[in-house]
């Protein structure tokens, strides 16, 4: 079956009216002066461009693709979507190496879990991270995540067939994070949603989702992942009531840039894509699922904002999942954008700006002192982790420790 792209054009920019509220949420703008802004990137520049491909301006590659600027925008101009369309259409410089590797996640997380201990070692030796910044302009003070031994997929396949034993499951997509680097996330997942009553199914092969790619210009590649994922989707849909993610750039992606970025239409199953803490506060709020924690669980916990889940406008449901655990000190932080944007703050030439604009976000976290930094990107994890010493975790990762499963399994009975 064909499914059509109806009604989801990027390229409303007459609707600007010229507020430049955009310009003053622009993490970039503030800390590099070679980034024209979202204004004029966006949809003041895109005027000229379609006159003549000519006024490209090859600054718009500092665009970290937040949405804040979206978000901020009171006439809701695509700002950000006008910005990766135009580099998808004008922008004919060579793709670097460098890119490519960063772009292809599946090929470079297999590759390296298949070595994980030696890749694990040699990513930390300061004469690597030298020649990784000489040859491939990867920024030599960048941290690596470490890579697992055992992918996520692998482990997944001992544990299927009691997953298919529960009546009621879902899908998971658990992106390349979860299956390359930190399978215990997914794990995690399995956990809670099993305690609840439900069983976890996984997609058909799926992709990375292609945030990657779309960032590295590898939009072709992106595209083909994106349509076969969605097929997958729907396949899921077929037999499951909702996917879940783990990842919120992974359903920010899928959700709202297929369409945008990639003209892979999701009318038809959007809405059953859903960050994995959005379905659970909605089945404990509904009085579907009961979650009964641990006495004894005791943390002091705040919650970083990512920029995808401020435009998503989900990220009061993890913080009132957190802020459920009786023994949670909850410690509200005004977030603002950690710098690193997925691929962006690896690059040698973004380094510096990555940092600045994290700058401010670093000293409120390490002036909260909490025992741990809740957030549900993992490329924040990472930023923050290696900026401040905190400890980060996905709130289901933080949900899971606290649980009492017995209970929980008896609640849900």
């Amino acid at each position: 079956m064909e499914y059509q792209v109806r009604n989801i054009s990027p390229d409303n920019f007459e609707q600007c009216i010229k507020c430049t509220i955009c310009t003053v949420y622009c993490p970039v703008l503030a800390v590099n002066p070679d980034y024209p802004g979202p204004k004029q990137a966006g949809p003041d520049g895109e005027r000229y461009r379609l006159k003549n491909p000519v006024f490209y301006d090859s600054a718009l590659k500092y665009c970290l693709n937040c949405k804040r600027c979206e978000v901020a925008c009171p006439s809701n101009v695509k700002i950000g979507d006008i910005i990766q369309r135009a580099r998808m259409r004008y922008d004919g410089s060579p793709i670097k190496l460098r890119d490519r590797i960063l772009a292809n996640t599946d090929f470079m997380g297999s590759a390296a879990s298949a070595m994980a201990p030696v890749v694990n070692f040699m990513l930390r030796r300061r004469v690597v991270k030298a020649a990784m910044g000489s040859i491939l302009e990867i920024d030599r003070h960048r941290e690596f995540p470490e890579y697992s031994r055992k992918t996520f997929e692998s482990i997944y396949r001992k544990l299927a067939d009691s997953q298919s034993a529960y009546r009621r499951r879902v899908a998971y997509f658990h992106g390349c994070y979860v299956n390359y680097n930190y399978p215990q996330l997914g794990l995690d997942l399995i956990r809670i949603v099993n305690a609840a009553g439900y069983g976890v199914d996984l997609l058909e092969k799926e992709r990375c989702c292609g945030v990657a790619k779309i960032a590295n210009r590898l939009f072709d590649r992106a595209r083909a992942d994106a349509r076969h994922n969605m097929e997958a989707v729907r396949k899921a849909t077929a037999r499951h009531e909702d996917v879940l993610f783990t990842g919120s750039t992974c359903v920010f992606t899928m959700r709202d840039e297929y369409p945008h970025l990639l003209d892979t239409a999701n009318a038809d199953v959007r809405d059953s894509l859903m960050l994995a803490t959005v379905w659970l506060a909605r089945k404990v709020a509904s009085g579907d699922i009961r979650l009964v924690f641990r006495p004894d669980y005791r943390k002091r916990i705040t919650y970083h904002t990512a920029c995808h889940m401020q435009k998503l406008g989900w990220a009061i449901y993890s913080i009132d999942l957190l802020k459920s655990i009786p023994g949670v000190t909850f410690v509200p932080v005004d977030s603002q954008c950690c710098g690193i944007a997925g691929t962006y703050g690896f690059k040698k030439e973004n380094y510096v700006t990555s940092q600045a604009i994290g700058a401010e976000l670093f000293g409120k976290l390490r002036r909260a002192a909490p025992d741990v930094v809740a957030t549900d990107c993992e490329t924040c994890k990472w930023q923050i982790e290696s900026n401040t010493g905190l400890a980060v975790a996905n709130p289901i990762s933080i949900i899971a420790e606290a649980l009492d499963y017995d209970a929980t399994r008896r609640a849900n009975l």
